[in-house]
């Protein structure tokens, strides 16, 4: 009979360890295209936005393309400086969701714990698939040279016992490569990395960290987490990632966790300069948000807004409430005082994103931004009255603002 202690275990792992795998498909948009046109493959090449669509930035670039510095999201313009014989490619997203559901088939048959984490990136959890498939890295590098064989991709896979060491493995050698991160090897491997290489460390993150001293992961793992508190809960989840202890689990297609933000999007079909068609954005999107929160029974603690102009420069700002709330006025209402805050009147805008962090299932009343009971309770039945006609009705049958697609 089988048993947990006739797993074979991995070198630096123990039995009691999960083994938990991250495939990252290489340049993955350009490596679909190549498969009908293995052409591709000779020349630099990238797959762009349509210009004509206010799109015309580089979605994936092979690995020729890369020798140039060939940037993700650079303009086309910038990136045919850089290589003037650069071959473009339209992108066919239909395509590539195609591909990526006979990727996923091929891990589902090592196990069903597998996570999509992107369009071509998944998690898989082996630990009970090792009786049968062997060590985690001899599955992986089965599934690198079944999709390479079979599907025309290739893929590099991170082995490791959480999902945050094993994301970082697959990114640590490209492209077609496996890589272990083990408990005998992740100080060595990942502890010298700067810090902005550790999952979640962004760069506004990453130069706060810097300017405190710590420039390594290594750094941040053996610090005092007392000198971390400037980040707030934000630098003990980073510090215990950094020393492996990431428990997160891998949830399977189908698995509904409670979402730790909600945010909605819109890019304009022109720049937006006028405050009242700016307002009118922040209205639109902040009644997606707010519906989407209340259908969920939730409630945010935090309101965040993202921000970018026709020359891609981005910025994101964001503001703590004093009660968790779930009202679409007081969403929209704090994303417009973060907007004039943090952005010049007339600048244009060619991208808004407002969202919603902080969540609990814990109603509080929405006191500190009303004058009084009354206001709170009047937008509380004003947020139940359109959820309910629009649940019998269709989300059309109550808008807010006006168009967007007619200039002011």
């Amino acid at each position: 009979m089988w048993r947990p202690e006739n797993i074979p275990c991995d070198p630096g792992f123990t039995p009691q360890d999960r083994v938990i795998l991250h495939a990252d498909c290489n340049s993955y948009f350009a490596s679909v295209e190549s498969i009908d046109h293995p052409e591709y493959k000779l020349v630099p090449m990238a797959v762009c936005g349509d210009p004509s669509l206010r799109h015309g930035i580089i979605l994936a670039k092979n690995e020729l393309a890369k020798a140039y510095h060939i940037q993700t999201a650079e303009t086309i313009y910038s990136a045919k400086k850089k290589c003037p014989d650069l071959l473009l490619v339209s992108a066919h997203h239909e395509k590539y969701a195609a591909v990526c559901e006979r990727i996923n088939a091929i891990y589902e048959g090592y196990t069903d714990l597998v996570e999509r984490f992107s369009i071509d990136e998944s998690f898989l959890d082996v630990t009970g698939s090792r009786h049968l498939f062997g060590p985690g890295s001899q599955i992986a590098d089965e599934l690198r040279r079944r999709i390479r064989e079979e599907i025309g991709v290739t893929v590099s896979v991170g082995v490791s016992f959480n999902k945050t060491f094993a994301k970082m493995g697959s990114d640590y050698k490209k492209p077609d490569a496996t890589t272990v991160i083990s408990r005998d090897n992740y100080q060595e491997i990942l502890w010298p990395l700067p810090i902005d290489q550790l999952l979640f460390v962004g760069k506004s993150c990453a130069s706060m960290l810097r300017d405190r001293g710590f420039f390594t992961i290594g750094d941040l793992a053996r610090a005092d987490p007392r000198s971390l508190s400037f980040l707030g809960k934000t630098g003990a989840s980073l510090q215990k990632a950094a020393c492996g202890l990431d428990l997160s689990p891998v949830l399977p297609v189908g698995y509904e966790e409670q979402p730790k933000s909600i945010s909605h999007n819109v890019t304009f079909d022109h720049d937006l300069a006028e405050e009242s068609e700016i307002i009118a954005g922040l209205t639109l999107i902040s009644d997606q948000v707010g519906t989407r929160l209340r259908s969920k029974k939730l409630y945010a603690a935090v309101v965040q807004i993202q921000i970018k102009d026709a020359a891609l420069t981005v910025i994101n700002r964001q503001k703590k409430l004093d009660d968790y709330i779930s009202s679409t006025r007081i969403i929209r209402d704090t994303a417009a005082e973060l907007l004039r805050e943090n952005w010049p009147l007339g600048k244009p805008i060619r991208m808004l994103s407002v969202g919603v962090t902080g969540l609990s299932m814990d109603g509080v009343q929405q006191l500190s931004v009303f004058s009084d009971t009354n206001a709170a309770e009047k937008a509380r039945r004003l947020d139940e009255a359109v959820d309910g006609i629009r649940s019998r009705y269709g989300r059309d049958a109550v808008r807010f603002g006006r168009p967007l697609d007619k200039k002011a």
